[in-house]
Order: C-alpha cells, then sequence, then structure tokens
C-alpha cells in the first residue's frame, strides 16, 4: 500500500483548547511576543520542540510501574545501561536529567578560556555551556547545508577540508571534535555513516576524541538507510551501532529519540575523563546509578529505545514530516528540502525578505503562525544564533522557523490544519513587521528575551 499510516493505535486522549485571534494577540503581548513565555494551554499545536514531549507507549507506563527508587545500584539502572550499550557500545554510561546535563558535565572538564570545539552545527544549549566556561564553539557545516533551498541528501555533514584546516590551525586549543546527529539547527538534516567514519579518522589523526551528540541518532540511521548507497538492506540497529563505533563518546538528550518525557546520559570509553564526570555528576546531578533521574525514568528510557530502532515506526515519522514540508513547498512557502527528520524549517528570511535579518525575521513568521491559527513554533535563527559573547550581534547563518513535531502526538487532520494555517499567513506576509529586542540576558536569550513589533 502506499499509504503511510500511524504503526499504533491512540488509547488515551487529552483535550486542547480553542482560543480566539483576539485571545491570542492579547497573550502575546502579554508574552512580550516571546512563544516560551505562553502558557501551553494556551497553544492549539504546539510544535515548540520535539524535546520530551513525546507519547509514551502502553509499554513504557508498564515499566514505569517496576522503577526502583534505591538511591544507589538500582535495577531500574542497569536495565537503563543495559538498553544504551544494546545500541551504544561505550565503557561508561553516565545518566543525567537531560542532554544540557551532559553537555555541562562535559564542557566543565573539558571547556575554558582558550578551548576551542569544532562540530557540524552546535545547537544552542551546547554552544551556550561551551561559551558559558569561555571556549569557543565552530560550526564546520558543508556549503550545502547552508542553503535551504539545496537539494542534498546529507546537508548535515561535517566540511571535512575546513576541519582538516582547523585543526592543523588550532590543534593546540581543540580539546575535541563533536558531530550533531541529525543537525538540528541545520534544518534536521542527517550526517552519512561515511561523512561520521572520515571525522572521526580526522579526530584520530589529530589526536582528538570525537564525540556525538546523538538526541536524533534513531532518525539519522534511518535517512543512511533510505539514502546512502550499500545501506538500504541493512537493519537499523546494525547501522546505529556503526555510527557510535566510530566514537569516543556522546553527549544524549533522551527526551528526543528514547520517546523519554525527561533524561538523558554521557557515554564515554576514556576512564579518566569519565572518572571526572561522575565527580562532576555527583556533585551537581545525582549518584551515578540515578544521576537526576527517578528509577521510573530510566526504566521508560529502556523501554523507549527498543522502540524507537522499530523500522515501521522511523518510515512513519519521517514521512510524516515530508508530507508537511512538501504541503508547505506546493504552498510556495520555502522551506527547508529535502525534509529532515524531527522538524518541518521553513526558510523565514527568504519567505520575508521585507524584513532584515536584525529585525528577527523568523520571529516575526513564528508569531503570525501563533496569532493566525494557535500554533507555537520555535525561531532558529538570528534571535536564537546572532548574539556574540562580546556583545554585539551578527546575522546568523540562516533565519529558520522550526515546526517540530512531537513523536506519536499529532495527526495527518493537525498537518492538514499547520498548511491551512500557512495559507493564511501567506495572505498577509507582505504586511508583517519585524522586532526588537527590549530586555534581554547574556546568554540563551531566545528562552526569556522580551521584544517589541518595528512600527
Amino acid at each position: 500500500m502506499k499509504t503511510i499510516i500511524e504503526p499504533f493505535r491512540i488509547k488515551t486522549v487529552e483535550p486542547i483548547r480553542f482560543t480566539t485571534a483576539e485571545e491570542r494577540q492579547a497573550l502575546l503581548r502579554q508574552a512580550h511576543y516571546n512563544l516560551f513565555a505562553l502558557k501551553s494551554d494556551d497553544v492549539l499545536i504546539d510544535l515548540l520542540t520535539d524535546s520530551g514531549t513525546s507519547a509514551m507507549s502502553a509499554a513504557q507506563w508498564a515499566a514505569v510501574q517496576q522503577g526502583d527508587e534505591s538511591y544507589a545500584g538500582s535495577p531500574s539502572f542497569f536495565r537503563f545501561e543495559a538498553a544504551v550499550k544494546e545500541l551504544m557500545p561505550f565503557k561508561h554510561v553516565i545518566p543525567t536529567h537531560q542532554g544540557r546535563a551532559a553537555e555541562a558535565i562535559l564542557f566543565s572538564i573539558l571547556g575554558g578560556p582558550g578551548r576551542k570545539i569544532p562540530n557540524n552545527t552546535h545547537f544552542d544549549t551546547t554552544r551556550g555551556n561551551i561559551e558559558a566556561g569561555g571556549a569557543e564553539a565552530h560550526d564546520l557545516l558543508i556549503e550545502d547545508g547552508r542553503h535551504p533551498d539545496r537539494e542534498h541528501p546529507f546537508k548535515g555533514n561535517m566540511d571535512l577540508a575546513a576541519l582538516e584546516a582547523f585543526l592543523v590551525k588550532h590543534g593546540a586549543d581543540v580539546p575535541c571534535v563533536m558531530l550533531t546527529i541529525t543537525n538540528n539547527a541545520g534544518g534536521g538534516q542527517p550526517v552519512s555513516l561515511e561523512n561520521i567514519r572520515a571525522v572521526a579518522a580526522l579526530a584520530r589523526k589529530h589526536g582528538k576524541p570525537f564525540l556525538i551528540d546523538g538526541c536524533r541518532f534513531a532518525e539519522n540511521a534511518w535517512f543512511i538507510k533510505a539514502r546512502e548507497p550499500g545501506q538500504s538492506e541493512r537493519p537499523v540497529k546494525d547501522i546505529v551501532r556503526d555510527m557510535f563505533a566510530e566514537a569516543d563518546g556522546m553527549t544524549m538528550s533522551a527526551k528526543k529519540d528514547a520517546f523519554g518525557n525527561i533524561g538523558g546520559w554521557l557515554a564515554l570509553n576514556d576512564d579518566d575523563l569519565a572518572l571526572k564526570a561522575r565527580n562532576r555528576l555527583i556533585l551537581t546531578e545525582g549518584f551515578p546509578t540515578y544521576g537526576g533521574m527517578a528509577g521510573r525514568d530510566l526504566d521508560a528510557l529502556a523501554q523507549g529505545l527498543k522502540e524507537i530502532v522499530d523500522e515501521d515506526y522511523l518510515r512513519y515519522r519521517v514521512r510524516t514530516t515530508a508530507y508537511l514540508t512538501e504541503k508547505l513547498h506546493a504552498l510556495g512557502v520555502p522551506v527547508m528540502r529535502p525534509a529532515g527528520g524531527h522538524a518541518v524549517f521553513v526558510d523565514a528570511r527568504k519567505w520575508l525578505p521585507h524584513i532584515a535579518p536584525l529585525a528577527y525575521p523568523g520571529q516575526a513568521a513564528a508569531v503570525a503562525l501563533y496569532e493566525v491559527a494557535g500554533i507555537r513554533s520555535c525561531e532558529i535563527g538570528t534571535v536564537m544564533f546572532g548574539a556574540k559573547p562580546d556583545g554585539t550581534e551578527a546575522p546568523a547563518a540562516m533565519d529558520l522557523v522550526r515546526l517540530a513535531l512531537p513523536r506519536r502526538v499529532y495527526t495527518q487532520s493537525h498537518a492538514d490544519y499547520i498548511a491551512e494555517a500557512f495559507e493564511e499567513v501567506a495572505r498577509r506576509k507582505d504586511h508583517l513587521k519585524g522586532f526588537q529586542i527590549v530586555e534581554q540576558p547574556r546568554l540563551m536569550r531566545h528562552f526569556t528575551a522580551k521584544f517589541a513589533r518595528i512600527a
């Protein structure tokens, strides 16, 4: 059959509240036009993030009931550890309450003033944790990945020539090489197995640990299976193992590709680095066999890791994103193509050319989408990445609006409603105004900044 249906039945539902356009306009003013400041009860379809917003399965809820809350040595930890090692062959698995905690621990050890960390594209918390300690985060994405309208099967790939030159020039200041799969800030685009292996080889050549930010590892593995020559007949689980076999460690937010509402981990092969990380974990997260999570959360993640590599699910997941991408493209809305794994990305800079990057076209589009239809999305552009540590500002590489699709939550009719909402926004897009920031913190400003419309 050609139609790809949801590979599950719905047995529990949650009501959502409808609001009027007038109510939404008032709510936006109260939130100072920052969508993070809206109450979720006032959102009809919430596409702000796919992090921690997945629907857990019946088997995961059953696993919650066997959670053991012992402070040390809980059997829930050992079930969780075994599930991680089944897919990622690392020596040490260190649980944390979410991915940014793993990043904070890692860069409290490897970061610091003068250090430089290359990546295909650092996401917001990764960059924030690097820069908070005085180090520099450098993005070395391939050129095709910087152009939303270019077709390339692996637009998340690292630029190998740029990485080689970076390591030659800055080698003494580089504590590790990172790679984000899939590349969230670059449109949810995948990284090929060939590129993962080549990045690992360059890191080894220069004596640097190679670390993967693996939040959406299963989606990345599916793209490898679907798009990379020689991989189509291989099980996704085998591809996952091959990806991580190249690495010396990983950070993970299990709120994405483990169907968790909370949780994450830092996994390492180096004994000394793992010892330092566990000592830091005890100070900030908890004992190494719970790491800031309840035992029931560990058991839910262990089950989620089994479910995320189900190929029927991954086929449906990727097709859902492609479906909405195709709908918006047909409407003339410029979108990141080919479709990524976890989200649809709208090229707001191209869609709203009358709004300059420093007037935040992504924010303007995201605000308009909520105002018109009650849909919450997320700006991934100059608001998120334009501020520099020295207090200056410059346009980001792209101004995107991310429509992150929570796993197993919304249906095709929701996707059709989203497309209709864009059709309505398109009618008024030439009249949309940009924004200015009137209040912001020094780091991670997009979460709490206050905006005002430019007259």
